[in-house]
């Protein structure tokens, strides 16, 4: 199972926001912002508080990509 971040990365160049100002923002702490650049994951909570920060919904920062099976 893989999960990408790529729509927040989007998200916070729209609006013209560093992933430093992110931690602030959100209150989260920097361990799960490498997680996140590294497409791992991260806990609910976190992703939480960045809808909150964000005044976002879930799919807006967050994608499910499924494995491939041959």
């Amino acid at each position: 199972m893989a999960w990408s971040y790529n729509r927040l990365w989007k998200l916070l160049i729209d609006n013209k926001m560093k992933r430093t100002d992110l931690l602030a923002l959100a209150h989260i702490n920097s361990k799960t912002l490498a997680n996140m650049g590294k497409d791992e994951t991260v806990s609910m909570d976190a992703l939480g508080k960045i809808c909150a920060a964000l005044h976002c919904r879930i799919e807006d920062i967050l994608e499910y990509i499924p494995e491939e099976t041959p």
